[in-house]
């Protein structure tokens, strides 16, 4: 492999980008970010706080390729990985699982945009309830639109913890590598020795997370049942209150953290863990750390204590770990877009 080629930044635009998930994972591999939009202003507000790259607040149903081939100022066939995680509420299963939800559409907008911008290499990500139960007929239909395309494309469940995150977290991965480049598309091989809670810890407690761990009502249900019952880590209400509050459990430190979810973002947060044998919510850094982000990592505050920390798990549980996607990203660059280079120096 030439020198010249090892040294290359390779070229990523980001859609859905969120706060930069997905953006941290391509930057610590080494690629060079063109452009990122999301439609969401708390997203694009937080994103602008940790990244120096450009970002559109738009939706992705009005934007044309043409129009960012010339704000990047690149060719068309010219970008290496064009990176999307469409909304997946209508997939998820911690949702309602409607097959007809309009988001279950956003990926064709991924799609024309894949049509139009041609990058040698696409990754999209979404939730794996999309291939459980009545939303099948729907991954099929993805996986026929998707090969398509002028694309060499692969699918794989995978699971964010074998990624050097301390969470659990599948997520379904497409790739697809352009048929031009004549290499089939492959996944990062799993590291089996897990990150967890306890490798983590000792988290500093501060003055925040004890604001808000007091204003939470722990007289009122389901709060309450936590000491009446004596739950144990891993365990969760729905054990004790005939299927009721199943959500709502304390963490072991002996496991990576349950999936952080969006939904987790609310005045009564739904996981717990002990600390000096007391029930806390899960404080800020914790979470930060749990979605592999590093503790420097900002996001936009407000006045009230807990309005930031159900900020931030809603970032971070509506983000691709930053590891996750190192991972996939450090993949692609070694056995797609190395390979690939390396042919085209070597013929001319």
């Amino acid at each position: 492999m030439s020198l010249s080629v090892v040294l290359m930044k390779y070229t990523v635009i980001s859609t859905f980008a969120g706060c930069g998930g997905s953006s941290l994972g391509y930057k610590w591999a080494g690629f060079k970010e063109l452009l990122a939009i999301d439609f969401d202003k708390n997203a694009v507000e937080t994103f602008k706080l940790n990244f120096d790259v450009p970002i559109w607040q738009k939706d992705i149903k009005e934007i044309m390729a043409n129009e960012i081939l010339e704000f990047c100022n690149i060719e068309k066939g010219e970008l290496d990985v064009l990176d999307g995680s469409p909304p997946c509420q209508g997939f998820s299963t911690a949702g309602k699982r409607q097959v007809n939800d309009n988001r279950n559409d956003l990926f064709k907008e991924f799609v024309r945009l894949i049509n139009g911008l041609q990058p040698k290499v696409f990754v999209m990500e979404n939730v794996s309830g999309m291939i459980k139960g009545k939303m099948k007929g729907m991954f099929i239909e993805i996986m026929k639109t998707l090969k398509g395309l002028n694309y060499q494309v692969k699918c794989k469940l995978m699971n964010a913890k074998y990624y050097n995150v301390p969470q659990s977290r599948e997520r379904v991965i497409f790739i697809g590598v352009r048929n031009d480049l004549n290499i089939e598309p492959s996944y990062p091989e799993p590291n089996n020795k897990l990150i967890t809670i306890k490798d983590l810890l000792p988290i500093k407690i501060t003055n925040d997370d004890i604001k808000v761990t007091n204003s939470i009502n722990w007289n009122a249900k389901p709060y309450c049942y936590f000491k009446s019952v004596n739950l144990k880590p891993e365990h969760n209400l729905g054990e004790y209150y005939k299927g009721k509050y199943f959500s709502y459990g304390i963490i072991s430190n002996n496991k990576p953290c349950p999936t952080i979810q969006k939904s987790m973002a609310n005045p009564k947060p739904k996981q717990f863990m002990i600390l000096d044998n007391k029930i806390h919510n899960i404080p800020e850094n914790l979470i930060k750390l749990c979605g592999s982000y590093l503790l420097s990592f900002k996001y936009k505050l407000f006045k009230e204590p807990l309005k930031n920390y159900c900020n931030l798990i809603e970032r971070i549980g509506n983000s691709v770990p930053p590891k996750f996607m190192q991972a996939i990203a450090e993949n692609i660059k070694i056995n797609v877009l190395n390979k690939y280079y390396f042919e085209q120096n070597t013929t001319q």
